[in-house]
Formats: C-alpha cells, structure tokens, sequence
C-alpha cells in the first residue's frame, strides 16, 4: 500500500561532520550507510537491515548562513507538494525551501507558524518502512512528538494541513496537556507544550533501541551528551534525551527490561 497523505516516511540528520555521525549512530542503532545517487548533493543513506530510514546530510558554510544548524528533521507524505505548501503558508508558515525534485519524488521545506521546521514529500517509490506503525523495530523511529510555544495553534495547523485526528489526550501537571493524533489506525504523533527552557519550537524523533540503560552508556561513551537520563514514561517505555557528537538533539525509546 501506498504511503498515505499525513504519515512521517523519512528522517534526516542534518550535522557538520558525517563521518562522525556514521560511527556515533551506527553502534548506537545498529545502523548502516550507502552513498546516494541524488545529483549535485552528497547525500548518505541509513539503513535498519533491508529497509531505509532516512539520510546524512553534510552542514556545509552556505547552509550556516542560510540560519541551519544540527538537527533530525521529519519528513511527511502529501498527496501534492505544490498545495500542501501554499496551504501551509497560508495558515502562516515560512517557506525554507521550493518544491524540488530528486529520485525518490518531491519535496519542500517549511517552518511551521511556531517556527519548527519540516519537510512534506510526494514519494513515488516503495511504501516508507522509516516509522515503526504496528510493532517496536530497534532502529526505526517510533515516535514523532511536536514541543511548540502554542499547542493550540499547533494542532489545528497540523490537522488540517495533514488530516490528522485526534486520538488521545494525557494531562501532565505543571507541563499541560499532551496531545495525541493519529493517521489511518495507528497513532503515531503528539504534540505539547515547551517548556520555557526550550529555546524554540521543535520536533523530536524518539528512534527506538533495544536496552535504554546500555545506548546511554554507549552515548555517553562515544562523544554524545545525555540531557535528560533514562526515564519510564506512561506504557511503560524508557526514554531519553541527549546531543549527539555533531550537536544535533536526539532522542531514545526502549521497552522497560523486566
């Protein structure tokens, strides 16, 4: 079945220095790397076994000055590029980059009304395996989660520009509410408040492993810095939060161990 309008296919790290990103989340997600055939860009591939997760795009100075930094960035299926991106500018988004073709489809870039930035994608290859829909796949992200200065604004911003509804809702105290949505029959989103801490809107991709306790070794061990420290969360998953070697924010889920 065809990607469907709404679903996060492809993930991206965008970091200064790609050979150190290779070997930082390769032991840490057991993931591998091919050089890309995309024209006029080198572009690195990540793989989980037989399916691709996303891409290794190198920070070069002309990105810099353009306001990029480090950072994992999500992709989403639309059924047209051209109006999913005028929709979103309307609805008071920032174009980041035009409609642009490459071989797996097209693609645009925006920062949403809050300034969190994300791409939409028309693929016209095989179905995405990158998001984890129905079971825990170590090495596949298993969560997508928007933390944004305006929740409110947020989700009806996302709702009508990528027909996501409302799935659940879980209320965090001093933090608000947590949102959280779904496309077809599996949730695979949410999105909450920031805390004032945060210097900005984001989104966060929880990319799955198998023993929480060991990749916070690992990290720790291999140029990364752990932010926040292994956590149970609601379901009993464990998370954590940490820059990776190149300065990119990452974040980490796995199945509490008996």
């Amino acid at each position: 079945m065809a990607d469907q309008h709404g679903e996060f296919v492809w993930y991206e790290l965008v970091t200064p220095d790609v050979a150190a990103a290779k070997a930082f989340y390769g032991g840490l997600l057991g993931w591998t790397f091919a050089d890309s055939d995309m024209p006029g860009t080198p572009y690195t591939m990540i793989s989980k076994g037989d399916a691709e997760i996303g891409g290794i795009l190198g920070l070069t100075p002309e990105m810099k000055a353009a306001g990029a930094h480090p950072m994992w960035v999500g992709y989403v299926e639309v059924d047209d590029v051209e109006k999913a991106l005028a929709k979103a500018l309307s609805a008071g988004a920032t174009a980041l980059m035009p409609p642009t073709d490459i071989p797996a489809g097209r693609f645009a870039m925006f920062a949403d009304p809050q300034g969190a930035p994300i791409y939409i994608f028309h693929g016209t290859g095989e179905p995405s395996q990158a998001f984890a829909k129905y079971a825990a796949k170590p090495g596949h992200c298993a969560w997508n989660e928007l933390v944004t200065a305006d929740p409110k604004s947020a989700r009806a911003f996302y709702e009508d520009l990528f027909h996501w509804e409302k799935s659940d809702e879980m209320h965090m105290g001093e933090m608000g509410l947590y949102e959280m949505f779904k496309t077809q029959d599996y949730t695979h989103a949410a999105i909450m408040k920031k805390p004032d801490m945060m210097p900005g809107s984001a989104w966060v991709y929880y990319l799955r492993v198998d023993d929480i306790a060991a990749a916070a070794d690992y990290a720790k061990a291999n140029g990364g810095n752990i932010m926040t420290e292994p956590m149970e969360i609601p379901g009993g998953d464990m998370i954590l939060n940490g820059m990776d070697p190149g300065g990119a924010f990452f974040a980490l889920i796995a199945s509490k161990k008996a």
